[in-house]
């Protein structure tokens, strides 16, 4: 196993291990653990296409290992009374529809993998998870806004429009 697809398995590790944390009431800790964990997506990504270390493995772990940590935390999160539960069925119904159309090409033998926009909905939801989870810091330094629901809200959208155009560029698989 080469190294991102490494990283990408300690992502997953370390999900329980956040989880934990959190509900626990080390929310900073937690918070770190998920600012590290999310860190190893961008490296995992950077480091698979500049030394050619794209696999099959890679191209459906990586976004599943985001999908996991991002869920977790949302749910955890709504848990705590901290995100609203209609933000969380909206992300997790994108992606169980897009881990379908993913299933579905793959039994075709095509492997999608994670386009522009699916990457700036994840980072925009690691981001607003991150700021939520280390309770608004460092917004809270100059404002009271919850600046980490707003970027959450811009996320949301980023999910649907993201989800909207994964279906229209892969419909073909839909007519097989």
């Amino acid at each position: 196993m080469n190294l991102p697809n490494k990283l990408t398995m300690l992502r997953i590790i370390l999900i329980p291990i956040f989880i934990i944390l959190l509900t626990k009431g080390y929310s900073i800790i937690a918070a770190v653990l998920f600012i590290l964990a999310a860190a190893t997506d961008a490296l995992d990504g950077h480091l698979a296409r500049k030394y050619n270390l794209i696999t099959n493995f890679g191209k459906i772990m990586d976004p599943l290992a985001d999908k996991l940590l991002v869920t977790s935390a949302l749910i955890c999160l709504v848990e705590l009374g901290q995100v609203a539960g209609w933000m969380v069925i909206v992300i997790l119904a994108r992606e169980f529809i897009i881990t379908g159309l993913r299933a579905v090409a793959a039994g075709e033998g095509i492997v999608i993998a994670a386009g522009k926009s699916g990457k700036i909905k994840t980072v925009l939801q690691m981001l607003a998870l991150s700021v939520i989870l280390l309770q608004n810091w460092p917004f809270s330094l100059f404002t009271k806004q919850p600046i980490g629901i707003y970027i959450l809200w811009i996320a949301v959208i980023m999910t649907i429009y993201s989800g909207i155009e994964y279906i229209i560029k892969n419909k073909e698989i839909f007519r097989k």
